[in-house]
């Protein structure tokens, strides 16, 4: 019985893998607007499968960032930079980090985005994962400032902020759906922008 019951919980799992992969791919490649009958097709379901196991268009994308932070290891990163010497080269290490990783989740994030207004569950995955990004902004900032490498004009609050902002997918996406510029373009950018502005 109880062989039973684990080999039924890791079909299960195994089935919420194959949606999240095959979600993951066809927004990828053909952006937000893909159905949730495309996506149960893609991972050979029906989509009474895909709302049985994520409950709602929103719910899916949860799991998908959620997902997407241990996939491309985000927070790793994140720590691999905050331990760098030099205020300029933390602050290098972070940018690097995040704008590969905002390259990387652009179109679910697009999707996220759009259905904050009448999704909960997105909305709350939303507010999640920016309050996260916050804390590792405000964090990365106290530290600067804890080495004296902070320009005098910013306190650490409203320093953090900007980056934040700065920082933000929707940038992220003006730069590139909007103004045609390359992800290799944009991180430049605002690595060398951000630097400039918040360092000594």
């Amino acid at each position: 019985m109880d062989s039973l019951h684990v080999s039924s919980k890791s079909r299960k799992r195994a089935t919420r893998e194959d949606i999240l992969d095959s979600a993951w791919d066809l927004i990828a490649a053909r952006g937000a607007d893909v159905s949730m009958a495309a996506i149960a097709a893609a991972a050979g379901v029906s989509r009474q499968a895909v709302y049985l196991h994520f409950g709602t268009r929103g719910g899916l994308l949860t799991a998908l960032v959620l997902r997407a932070d241990e996939r491309f290891e985000i927070r790793a990163a994140f720590d691999r930079a905050a331990r760098k010497r030099s205020a300029a080269a933390r602050l290098d290490g972070y940018l690097i980090s995040w704008f590969e990783f905002a390259a990387r989740i652009l179109p679910v994030a697009r999707d996220l985005i759009r259905l904050r207004a009448t999704d909960p569950d997105a909305a709350l995955a939303w507010e999640d994962r920016m309050a996260e990004l916050r804390t590792w902004f405000a964090d990365l900032v106290a530290s600067i400032a804890a080495d004296d490498a902070l320009s005098p004009e910013w306190n650490v609050r409203e320093a953090a902020d900007y980056l934040w902002i700065t920082c933000s997918v929707q940038v992220w996406d003006l730069f590139v759906n909007d103004c045609g510029w390359t992800n290799r373009r944009v991180a430049t950018v605002l690595r060398r922008s951000i630097a400039a502005v918040l360092l000594k």
